[in-house]
């Protein structure tokens, strides 16, 4: 069964959600790379309101149309790049929702636990098909600071696909595939 998750992400909605449940997401959602994790980690103002709401590690390319911006693509990025900086991010901005691809470390899986977060894997290779369900782009921030693909964008989105593979009470799915891959080499190394 899909879970549809709307935004605000309160609290009570993610600790709702389950390692390996299906969710579509529809509302708000802000897009986020290197740059800007490096930016709020070192301090820097955000230039929206990220509690409650969700970080897409996505460089999404964007076009202008008629004066206004239209998301071409939007696949997600390798979210392992942000385990320096996003517990901090959980613990200081009270995001709720991370997606990206690719799983995040112990750090954010502990921020997850202690600040109610949860980690959606998104489809790799879909970018095409994901950027289809971004219904309009609010605003572009720190476009001129970090470039187009490193931008915080504001969108929403309507049955934007994933699946949760951390969820609030700490269970991963990226650990228990860690542990049975160990597992698995150990036996066949015997």
């Amino acid at each position: 069964m899909i879970k549809e998750l709307e935004y605000p992400f309160t609290l009570a909605k993610i600790r709702d959600l389950n390692v390996g449940q299906r969710v579509t997401i529809s509302g708000r959602l802000f897009t986020g790379r290197d740059r800007f994790h490096k930016y709020l980690f070192d301090g820097g103002k955000c230039p929206v309101d990220l509690k409650d709401g969700a970080i897409y590690h996505a460089g999404p390319v964007a076009i202008r149309r008629e004066g206004v911006w239209v998301i071409r693509v939007a696949g997600p990025t390798t979210s392992m790049r942000e385990e320096p900086y996003m517990s901090r991010i959980i613990e200081q901005h009270r995001v709720r929702v991370i997606i990206g691809k690719g799983g995040m470390g112990e750090m954010t899986r502990k921020a997850c636990v202690k600040y109610g977060c949860v980690y959606l894997q998104a489809i790799g290779g879909a970018a095409g098909l994901l950027a289809e369900s971004i219904k309009e782009v609010h605003g572009v921030h720190l476009l001129a600071e970090f470039g187009a693909a490193e931008a915080l964008w504001d969108l929403t989105v309507k049955g934007f696909s994933a699946v949760v593979t951390i969820d609030a009470s700490g269970k991963s799915l990226h650990r228990r595939i860690e542990r049975s891959s160990k597992k698995a080499l150990e036996k066949i190394l015997k």
